[in-house]
């Protein structure tokens, strides 16, 4: 069993505990929404975007572990219902490039989904 990880909700305050204790920042990125047709039917898209921030100097195994037990999380086909809408993940979630920032290796992994949303 995977241990939590402290969480940076977007816009909401957050100040890591432990200088050398990983966290991840969550991020709800939304992208144009696709009208299949004329109607009240549209597709509403995005990202769900998980940054990965761990300590420097330990190198990349642990954030890349973590990376993968998203993906895991995350299956491609994967349906999520909430309040009759039903949320779809649409690709195997994508490990991006890491970055160096505020004395942490961050590491960001993407969940591309997508939603039928009837107006």
């Amino acid at each position: 069993m995977r241990a939590a990880l402290a969480t940076s909700w977007e816009n909401l305050n957050f100040a890591p505990s432990d200088e050398t204790a990983p966290y991840q920042e969550i991020f709800l990125l939304m992208a144009e929404p696709t009208n299949a047709e004329y109607g009240p039917l549209f597709i509403e898209q995005g990202l769900l975007q998980v940054t990965l921030c761990y300590p420097l100097g330990a190198g990349p195994k642990d954030a890349m572990n973590r990376a993968q037990q998203v993906r895991d999380q995350f299956k491609r086909g994967l349906s999520l219902p909430k309040n009759g809408v039903v949320v779809i993940i649409e690709k195997t979630p994508e490990i991006g490039i890491a970055q160096i920032d505020d004395a942490r290796y961050r590491l960001p992994v993407r969940v591309r989904w997508y939603a039928n949303v009837v107006a």
